[in-house]
């Protein structure tokens, strides 16, 4: 076939309008410090950005050839642009119930609560209720309390109320409070056995204490009371992620999928709220195992996509190390001359059984493992699914790894896992864990970060939101000074102190990583979704302590702003 030379003409100015239209930018961000997370190309003048992507990161003289006539300008004024922030394990539907449903009663500010204060909080709230009616609080924390070590025990919860059961949460999510109503209401007595995988702690005359451990043991309260609506959950996960976003947060993890609501419920929520912008920030799931269908053909790894997508399944192997309850290989320090060394919730080949089949089937397991004979137990499952090199780009993943051994950090080095740190640990706990609960020498191991940059491992720094505050850059922060809270400051482990950059990596792009979103997010690079956290100052210019004082203006997700302070 030939063409005429007008025809072909015409096809060659069609091609090119088109060409030259594909190349417009939607905007271009200039004006401002560009941190990229990009160590080929660390730092930049502009950022161009269209159909929701990065199309270009370099010089603003460049850049300004990618302008066309609808191309927005957008200049920082002085302000910094970085990568959108990755929080890559949150509780996000517990933090609704914890923080919005339930009276959230956490202090993460000096001076700590008394008991009094904590007693006197739930008896002001109870005038809410009516005889018969759940009261539910979250974020007790003996640790935190003054007396140290205090507990909200049945007999204390009865000053508050013997007519209307009493369920508060523990700032940990591994140990629950109730009052002798609750238990009445639960159909318990001293002679009720403890669920499997939960406790029920008794005294010495093999009383009810109304102190519980573990999911097992709540659901045995939970499954009592009446579930709020689905317009109440739904506002409470909204606010929930505007709390994320408004701290730079472009992408979470639901760490524990079906924890709440069960996995159905869970799934259309997420994939509803996230599609819709009511959620909006991109969400990981992780379906929690004690949800996992016992009969599964509906769900599989990769299910969804960028918006929401279930990649893995969460694992709790122990409690929690401030709580007494993280398997420690050697007792608590706390009290003097206890024998209390945690506990474990599996045995080495039950937590095998249950974590082979989700492995096989190509989920990214994801195990909460606090103290180091958890931690051991959890490596040497892992051990046992990594048989070829490729099991070890699986990305397996520890949750926490508190109290890790250099042993430990190097068997987890060799299996490819990449660690997750609740980094807060060595700011809100560290003197208590310093000075009370395990000693100097393990606090001193409380997340290693140091020893995981030497063995060359990424690893992410995250919230475990509601058991510490969303707030990346504080994380980051923790992770660069690891000054304890409590006065007078020290610094936890001054070895284990890295550099801001490192620091940074562990919410942006290790974050990425850990969550299998790295050649899409967690930097500012060419061909990466347009995810950005505009922040007042540049964290790399900061002095390490004060970067948890720098504010996020705005936040964008996929070239759309979601949040303007």
């Amino acid at each position: 076939m030939k063409f005429s030379s007008k025809l072909l003409s015409a096809i060659l100015i069609v091609q090119c309008a088109f060409v030259f239209a594909k190349s417009e930018a939607d905007m271009i961000f200039y004006g401002g410090d560009i941190v990229t997370m990009n160590k080929s190309q660390a730092t930049a003048e502009a950022v161009a950005v269209q159909g929701g992507k990065i199309i270009k990161v370099g010089s603003l003289t460049k850049l300004k050839a990618l302008q066309g006539q609808s191309t927005k300008l957008i200049n920082l004024n002085g302000q910094t642009l970085m990568p959108g922030l990755v929080e890559p394990h949150v509780h996000i539907i517990g933090t609704a119930f914890s923080e919005e449903i339930f009276l959230n009663l956490s202090n993460f500010t000096m001076p700590h609560d008394t008991l009094d204060s904590l007693v006197a909080k739930l008896t002001a709230y109870s005038k809410n209720f009516k005889d018969g009616e759940w009261i539910n609080a979250f974020g007790v924390d003996p640790s935190r309390t003054e007396p140290f070590m205090s507990e909200l025990t049945a007999d204390i919860l009865d000053k508050v109320s013997t007519t209307k059961p009493i369920f508060v949460m523990n700032q940990s999510m591994h140990i629950a409070y109730v009052n002798h109503k609750a238990l009445e209401m639960a159909g318990l007595t001293d002679s009720s056995p403890d669920p499997k995988g939960g406790k029920l702690l008794r005294d010495s005359k093999g009383r009810l204490t109304g102190v519980v451990y573990e999911s097992p043991a709540f659901y045995l309260f939970l499954d009592k009371m009446p579930q709020p609506t689905q317009e109440v959950v739904e506002q409470a996960v909204a606010k929930v992620g505007q709390r994320l976003v408004s701290k730079g947060v472009t992408t979470s993890a639901e760490i524990t999928v079906g924890g709440y609501l069960g996995v159905d419920k869970e799934y259309a929520l997420f994939n509803a709220m996230t599609q819709s912008g009511k959620l909006p920030v991109r969400v990981r799931g992780y379906m929690y195992s004690n949800a996992y269908p016992t009969t599964n053909n509906k769900y599989k790894p990769g299910q969804g996509d960028d918006t929401f997508k279930l990649i893995g399944v969460k694992i709790v192997a122990d409690g929690s190390n401030q709580g007494l309850t993280g398997a420690m290989i050697k007792p608590y320090d706390y009290p003097a001359g206890t024998s209390n060394t945690g506990t474990l919730n599996f045995t080495e080949q039950e937590l095998y059984d249950l974590a082979k089949p989700r492995f096989d089937e190509g989920w990214q397991l994801s195990v909460h493992s606090n103290g180091d004979r958890s931690i051991e137990q959890t490596l040497n499952v892992f051990a046992r699914l990594v048989t070829k090199p490729s099991d070890a780009k699986t990305r397996l993943r520890i949750e926490h790894f508190t109290v890790a051994t250099e042993t430990q950090i190097a068997k987890a080095a060799k299996l490819g896992v990449v660690p997750g740190f609740t980094i807060g640990h060595t700011d809100y706990w560290g003197e208590a864990f310093h000075n009370h609960l395990i000693g100097p020498e393990r606090a001193d191991r409380i997340d290693p970060s140091a020893s995981l940059i030497k063995k060359g491992m990424h690893f992410a720094y995250h919230s475990d939101s509601p058991v510490s505050p969303i707030h990346p850059l504080k994380y980051a922060s923790e992770g660069a000074a690891r000054l304890w809270q409590v006065t007078p400051q020290k610094v936890l482990n001054p070895s284990q102190k890295i550099s801001i950059n490192n620091s940074l990596k562990a919410i942006t792009i290790d974050a990425a990583y850990q969550l299998k979103m790295d050649d899409k997010i967690g930097s500012i690079q060419e061909g990466k979704y347009a995810d950005f956290a505009i922040v007042n100052q540049n964290p790399m210019k900061t002095d390490a302590y004060k970067i948890r004082d720098i504010e996020v203006n705005e936040t964008w997700v996929n070239g759309k702003q979601v949040f303007k302070k």
